[in-house]
């Protein structure tokens, strides 16, 4: 417990700490007898803000959590920023620049406005290529060249170099020589994967070309090659393709790493703290979010799995899929498409409701008196039905709440309704939730909950896409007879 003498102690040595990293785990008072454990981070890019910024951070200076502050006995050893690597394989030669007029050219990607646009186009093979992690041997001796004003200048909203410089660990121009150190031996106990959306291309559908299962496969022929694996963690889905998203489940069996994977939705505080009980019979869900500017869509499909799966029988697969946009949204809940009485419980646990409540304070039916689709000018439903039957629907209401919310129909307990609670950045305190559970992978080597509840939400996700490629018809997913059991414990926070 943090009492008032901690605080002040806390107080007084953060000054030090900014000078002296070593100082951090003393400081706060949670030394160890074991060696920390050595955390490879790999990512995307390491900006305020970012997900790699606000997961890779709780692994340096720790994190409030149950009460206290936390300060895990790992230790960042090592990391690997896409970004800066893109950045240097995208920037002019020597050569290059001499044979421009002025002898300048200009560096493709030096900032977010600069950089070239995506193509909608781009193979697989081709995204592999450009984010593999690895430079070409031209590039390598690009940058042995050296010389004054070579290369793309340092980003300035990049925070990797002067959190290495603060913490003390190195940045890598590779993934298997950040898991390496440098060396020719793996050097680290565990590894930590957080993709970013960033500047990656797009393809025709509308997906983002996450380069998350190259930054496994990666991982995996390290592991491989050493016959040695270490715990892995993958920030959200796992993939944007279903296939490669199997294949990394497939491989991680296969080499024994003990996986973990998700969002931090599905482990925030529930208010009120509330779960589906653990066999019980569902009938329906509903869930209400809204989509942010890295997408939400994925944290809403998972945070709705995380309670559904709890169903009796267990979680045995999707039967269909389909993503309705615009008028139909409204035309299928008043069909009977998805329940308006969950839709009213699912709201009444906002606490961000629009419309009248922020012209004058009043409260307002926003299911009742057909206020929605006033103040919803472009929602999206994702419309699921489980192989046992059971139906789900994710609504995105935009301009209507700002928050998440479920209520789901449970037989003998009637409609069980929560909020997933999400503070507003730069405060996200609710990935420090996902942190303890990452936390327990890397020091129990064992996943708290099973990484097949983000395989089947990665394949739900692209199964909506899918629809919506096709002017949003029902798809039937036999590939996604996705079988696993819930934890029995509840893994949401509640401390």
């Amino acid at each position: 417990m943090l009492t008032r003498r901690r605080f002040v102690g806390y107080s007084a040595l953060s000054s030090a700490m900014l000078a002296y990293p070593g100082l951090v785990r003393a400081g706060l008072g949670q030394t160890s007898s074991s060696k920390p454990l050595r955390l490879a981070v790999i990512g995307s890019v390491y900006e305020r803000l970012s997900a790699m910024q606000t997961i890779a951070d709780r692994f340096l200076v720790g994190y409030p959590y149950d009460g206290e502050w936390r300060m895990p006995n790992i230790q960042v050893v090592s990391m690997y920023v896409d970004q800066q690597q893109r950045r240097i394989a995208s920037a002019a030669s020597q050569f290059d620049r001499s044979m421009t007029p002025g002898g300048r050219v200009a560096f493709a990607g030096t900032t977010p406005a600069d950089r070239p646009a995506r193509n909608t186009n781009v193979s697989t093979t081709d995204r592999r290529q450009s984010t593999s992690g690895t430079t070409t041997q031209d590039n390598s001796a690009r940058r042995a060249q050296g010389g004054q004003g070579f290369g793309p200048a340092p980003d300035p909203s990049d925070l990797s170099r002067s959190r290495a410089e603060q913490f003390g660990f190195k940045i890598y121009r590779s993934i298997q020589e950040t898991l390496r150190c440098g060396g020719d031996k793996i050097a680290v106990d565990a590894v930590l994967a957080i993709v970013d959306p960033d500047d990656y291309p797009m393809n025709d559908k509308g997906q983002v070309l996450l380069p998350s299962y190259d930054f496994f496969q990666q991982c995996a022929l390290v592991f491989e090659e050493e016959r040695h694996s270490v715990p892995y963690f993958n920030h959200n889905q796992l993939s944007f393709s279903y296939q490669e998203a199997q294949s990394m489940i497939k491989t991680a069996e296969r080499l024994k790493i003990p996986i973990l994977a998700g969002a931090s939705l599905p482990v925030t505080w529930r208010l009120p703290d509330v779960d589906v009980p653990l066999g019980a019979t569902v009938h329906e869900a509903v869930m209400v979010g809204v989509t942010g500017f890295n997408g939400t869509d994925f944290d809403a499909l998972e945070a709705m799995q995380s309670m559904l799966e709890r169903r009796k029988g267990g979680e045995t697969g999707v039967k269909s899929v389909q993503l309705l946009e615009g008028d139909d949204v409204w035309d299928a809940g008043a069909s009977g498409r998805w329940s308006k009485e969950l839709l009213s419980s699912a709201l009444s646990r906002s606490d961000t409701p629009m419309g009248l409540t922020l012209l004058d304070g009043r409260t307002q039916d926003l299911v009742g008196n057909n206020v929605l689709p006033q103040l919803v000018k472009d929602p999206a439903a994702y419309c699921i039905e489980y192989n046992d039957g059971t139906r789900a629907t994710l609504l995105m209401l935009n301009g209507a709440i700002k928050d998440f919310n479920i209520s789901v129909k449970v037989e003998g307990h009637g409609n069980i309704s929560t909020q997933f609670f999400t503070p507003l950045p730069p405060n996200e305190t609710y990935s420090a939730c996902l942190a303890a559970k990452i936390e327990q992978l890397y020091t129990q080597k064992i996943a708290p909950y099973s990484a097949k509840r983000t395989l089947l939400t990665t394949g739900v996700l692209e199964a909506a896409m899918n629809s919506k490629h096709k002017l949003n018809q029902k798809l039937l997913t036999p590939h996604l007879a996705v079988s696993y059991a819930a934890p029995t414990e509840s893994q949401y926070a509640r401390g």
